[in-house]
């Protein structure tokens, strides 16, 4: 494992789509792999209420006693709301079924939209010494979903290589710009990444020049394939990078995961390690 250099505090990245089944989930799991093989330290934060990013590191239902929703909620100390994983170097606060009422109790709160924000900002968190905090949001432009946005550097979009892709994006665009202007001046999008890519389908190419058209740089140079081992990793409680860490997959994953870790300053080291 190479040594990632990356200072001061951790980089807080939400990963959002509102439209569901665009892998949004599988990146994040995979994205926190990717970086910690490089040699960060990763916390995924599982904000959606189904938990599948908790299930997809391993956590049992069994073991959320304590979740992001009580992080949030209750305020309840990281260190017994923190998990450790099966992968070194990646962490996670889980998440259960609780969220799913979350929306409704917090309309009251007055600082209903800065409870992650404060929560992954709490002088305790140091001593954990994570690079990156990842923000599993739901699929959905919740409560939830705007506290994810309000707490975060950055928004990474995955975007399914479908007919329409585009079109769904023009909601949470406009939910960014509220949250910048309101909320959280800094925020700004990480990336769009194009997912489910086949490249043999004239439709996939066809949606990957749409996106480079319109929204340019923003598009990672990274796309993630169709790959069928990407679709098995979760029922073993695995990334596909711990997975199958041949596959094509797991190839793109390690390419995504280098293209943000250049983005901090790390190249120079990496290429020292020969990465």
């Amino acid at each position: 494992m190479s040594e990632f250099l990356f200072h001061g505090a951790p980089r807080i990245m939400a990963l959002a789509n509102q439209k569901g089944g665009v892998a949004k989930t599988t990146t994040t799991i995979n994205l926190a792999a990717g970086l910690a093989e490089l040699g960060a330290k990763v916390l995924v934060v599982d904000l959606d209420p189904q938990g599948n990013a908790s299930t997809g590191l391993g956590i049992e239902v069994a073991q959320r006693s304590l979740t992001t929703y009580d992080l949030m909620v209750d305020e309840s100390p990281l260190d017994l709301v923190i998990h450790d994983t099966g992968i070194v170097g990646v962490s996670i606060c889980p998440a259960n079924s609780d969220l799913s009422s979350a929306d409704m109790e917090l309309i009251a709160n007055e600082k209903r939209s800065h409870l992650l924000h404060d929560a992954l900002r709490q002088p305790a968190m140091d001593a954990f010494g994570f690079d990156f905090i990842l923000i599993d949001c739901p699929p959905s432009l919740s409560l939830l979903t705007v506290n994810a946005l309000v707490a975060s550097h950055s928004v990474l979009i995955p975007l399914q290589s479908e007919f329409f892709a585009l079109e769904g994006l023009s909601q949470l665009m406009l939910t960014i710009r509220e949250v910048r202007q309101t909320a959280n001046s800094e925020l700004r999008i990480e990336g769009v990444l194009l997912t489910m890519y086949d490249k043999r389908n004239n439709l996939a190419q066809l949606v990957e020049a749409d996106a480079r058209e319109n929204l340019g740089e923003l598009v990672f140079e990274t796309m993630i394939p169709r790959n069928v081992r990407i679709s098995e990793a979760p029922s073993y409680a695995l990334p596909v990078l711990a997975y199958d860490s041949a596959s094509k997959g797991s190839e793109a994953y390690r390419a995504l995961s280098l293209e943000i870790a250049r983005r901090y300053g790390v190249d120079s080291k990496l290429q020292e390690s020969g990465v």
